[in-house]
């Protein structure tokens, strides 16, 4: 692992560890269409419109770099005098007396030779986790099959197969993918499309500050922008909104497509959400997309996050409008924006038919008001058998 993956081993001091991203509202609600990796990864769990948790979600890593010096040695390289090898015994060609002969001794060459064993027999969670018979390397995005090709032919599609494994596993088992994503990052750490499906898989379990490190080495590798919602949004899960707001104004930022930009600004304005300032929030996402009317994921995102600050801004009727328009929009359920409507109309979502499509019932029981009714005129005489019992007296 290099130093740079192991930088994620201190990022979740604050977190929840759920594994779920950062959330879609306030109260967590709210789900999104994810970009993809070039791995077939969807890049961001997309729970990034909402406030923060009010626990700060892990500490800023302070670790500044490189150190200017070098410990090892107890000084400066290149810095031999004249006459510092007078300093061994014996003096003369420089010979090592060390007592007992020095040279090779026999445990030398045992643990050499231990040393020498498969990493995976070293330490078994090296171990390659099973690999769905479904994975397969063909099913890999062909820019990073180019990529693998640096590798040799049977690591290559190791590799590949373990990004697949990745990429399908991380909807319905994130810490399965993740595994797998682990794995293939111990072996091919320099491939981009590696570490982009690593920081993915990392983001999807909540580990913050690893999946950070990860794209930010693969957006250098490969010169790619396209994570960049997903690492402002790491930066919110580690409770630095400022910093999150920071990548949200990359100048890069202005060439991603729309979806990358819109999913940017729904990060932006959870952050400003983080930081208490929902006027704010709502500024950041009055885009010319919000005049958008075709079903798009990523519409339905803008959408809901918007209809989410303005409910928390006490603008119920125009909340209301803009979770309909999210609800018409959002063909594939990335949204919670029926369940938000409907509590805003003052009805429950009881059943989902597949045949006839949802049905609707009163949040409150009608049945509960007859009770009400009978109860106030008596327990066995109904309103309508008393009118009788009048008439015939």
């Amino acid at each position: 692992m290099t130093e740079e993956s192991r930088s994620g081993d201190h990022e979740d001091s604050g977190a929840d560890g759920r594994g779920e991203g950062r959330s879609g509202g306030p109260d967590g609600r709210g789900r999104g269409e994810r970009p993809r990796s070039r791995s077939g990864n969807r890049g961001s769990r997309d729970h990034r419109g909402g406030r923060q948790a009010s626990s700060q979600r892990g500490r800023r890593d302070d670790r500044g770099g490189r150190r200017g010096r070098d410990d090892r040695g107890g000084g400066p390289r290149g810095d031999r005098r004249a006459g510092s090898r007078d300093d061994r015994r014996g003096g003369g060609r420089g010979r090592d007396d060390r007592r007992g002969g020095g040279g090779f001794r026999r445990d030398d060459q045992r643990r050499n030779d231990r040393d020498r064993r498969p990493r995976e027999e070293r330490d078994p969670a090296d171990a390659a986790p099973l690999l769905p018979e479904e994975a397969t390397f063909g099913q890999l995005d062909p820019e990073l099959k180019r990529d693998l090709n640096s590798l040799p032919k049977s690591l290559a599609e190791l590799v590949g197969k373990h990004v697949v494994a990745a990429g399908l596993l991380l909807e319905e088992n994130p810490e399965r993918a993740y595994k797998h994503a682990l794995f293939a990052r111990r072996k091919a750490s320099r491939v981009p499309g590696v570490r982009e499906a690593s920081g993915v898989a990392a983001y999807a379990v909540g580990k913050w500050q690893e999946a950070l490190a990860d794209l930010r080495a693969a957006r250098r590798m490969s010169g790619r922008d396209s994570f960049l919602a997903v690492m402002a949004d790491c930066e919110r899960g580690l409770g630095r909104p400022e910093r999150a707001l920071e990548v949200a104004g990359d100048p890069a930022a202005k060439d991603l497509d729309p979806a990358e930009r819109i999913e940017l600004r729904i990060v932006a304005s959870g952050a400003r959400r983080d930081m208490g300032d929902p006027k704010a929030a709502l500024a950041e996402l009055q885009v010319p997309e919000l005049k958008e009317r075709r079903a798009r994921p990523w519409i339905a995102r803008l959408f809901y996050a918007y209809a989410d600050v303005l409910a928390e801004l006490g603008r119920t009727d125009d909340a209301r409008e803009y979770f309909a328009r999210a609800s018409s929009v959002d063909r594939e359920g990335v949204t919670e924006a029926d369940e938000r409507l409907a509590e805003l109309e003052g009805v429950e979502l009881v059943d989902v038919d597949l045949e006839d499509g949802i049905m609707w019932s009163d949040a409150e029981d009608p049945a509960s008001e007859v009770d009400e009714h009978i109860s106030s005129d008596g327990p066995e005489h109904p309103p309508e058998k008393q009118d009788q019992d009048r008439g015939r007296n």
